[in-house]
């Protein structure tokens, strides 16, 4: 669902409160997060969808990581799974075998296990999970909290939104969309790792990259930290090999549609594009990404360090602009 219709589902819920709830629907984070102890909370979160890719097994694990990504965007670590499913009565079971094989190989890579699921038949398939893991209460990390003079960081590369559209028109380059599901796949924990390592005092913010893009994103991190704007600079961003190729192609998914009809209102800009930005990449900012990189706002007097961090450990990282004082816009120059 696109983030205006969403709006609207939300806006007439009657919310109810509990003590222990450190995150909740009320200030739309990554995930929920529930505190058991003084030192312990359960982070949970569910994501599920069609398939992006033709493959099976590939589709498991991408799912399974993009539903995982939401506990390693709050600082947490995942310990736990339960499978959602809607399959056709019409497809053999074997591939749905290969799913859910896909799902669990890629939640044991951190020693997490599927404990169960629920299936329904659809007439599309559908598989994501409902994820469950940990972080101690003090160091939860949330969309708000960016502070003029942070750095903004990004840890995958863009487009998958669009690769894999150009892939499902069979217009795609193997190898383009190999790399593509790659990243897909690739977890964002050790990513994650790193930011935590930084600590809570000096990532200010921090989400990951999924359905609204990266500017949708961004407009929830500049709306709730408050009084801020976050600038982007428009050669700094990283895009998948392809992604621009395929993007000028007209391989756009129609979240990319969605996406800027929300952020680009003619009586609510949320969004300020610079006037000659080419249209790929204008188009690939407003990219759906499945399974995308952790975007972060780091103080400043800790970028070298971080960054080192990350060249060290074999993750990639981009820094990609700066928080500067406004009233939640996000701006591309």
């Amino acid at each position: 669902m696109g983030p205006a219709d969403l709006e609207q589902v939300l806006l007439p819920l009657k919310q109810y409160s509990n003590p222990n709830l450190i995150v909740g629907l009320e200030i739309s984070d990554d995930a929920a997060v529930y505190q058991l102890s003084p030192d312990q909370a359960l982070v949970q979160t569910v994501d599920f969808f069609p398939p992006v890719v033709d493959d099976p097994y590939f589709y498991g694990a991408i799912a399974a990581a993009n539903a995982m990504s939401d506990v390693y965007a709050m600082g947490g670590e995942v310990a736990l799974g339960i499978n959602i499913v809607g399959f056709p009565e019409d497809l053999p079971h074997s591939i749905l075998s290969r799913i859910l094989q896909g799902g669990a190989d890629k939640m044991a890579e951190v020693g997490a296990v599927v404990a169960g699921g629920h299936t329904v038949t659809d007439k599309e398939p559908k598989y994501g999970l409902c994820v469950t893991g940990f972080v101690h209460p003090k160091q939860v990390l949330t969309k708000g909290g960016a502070k003029p003079g942070d750095y903004l960081y990004l840890t995958k590369p863009l487009g998958t939104g669009v690769i894999t559209t150009a892939g499902k028109r069979d217009v795609v380059d193997p190898e383009t969309l190999a790399v593509a599901i790659a990243s897909m796949a690739r977890l964002n924990r050790k990513a994650s790792q790193l930011v935590r390592q930084a600590g809570i005092a000096n990532v200010h913010a921090c989400t990951d990259i999924t359905g609204f893009g990266i500017l949708g994103h961004a407009f929830e991190m500049a709306k709730q930290s408050q009084e801020v704007d976050l600038e982007f600079e428009a050669e700094a961003i990283p895009f998948l090999p392809g992604a621009r190729k395929y993007a000028r192609l007209g391989c756009l998914p129609g979240g990319v549609g969605r996406n800027r009809a929300f952020l680009q209102t003619d009586t609510d800009p949320k969004v300020q594009l610079k006037a000659n930005l080419e249209d790929d990449i204008e188009a690939l900012l407003f990219d759906p990404e499945t399974s995308g990189g952790l975007f972060f706002a780091l103080d400043p007097v800790q970028a070298s360090s971080v960054e080192v961090a990350f060249e060290e450990a074999g993750e990639t990282l981009w820094r990609v602009g700066k928080v500067v004082p406004g009233s939640g816009k996000v701006v591309v120059s």
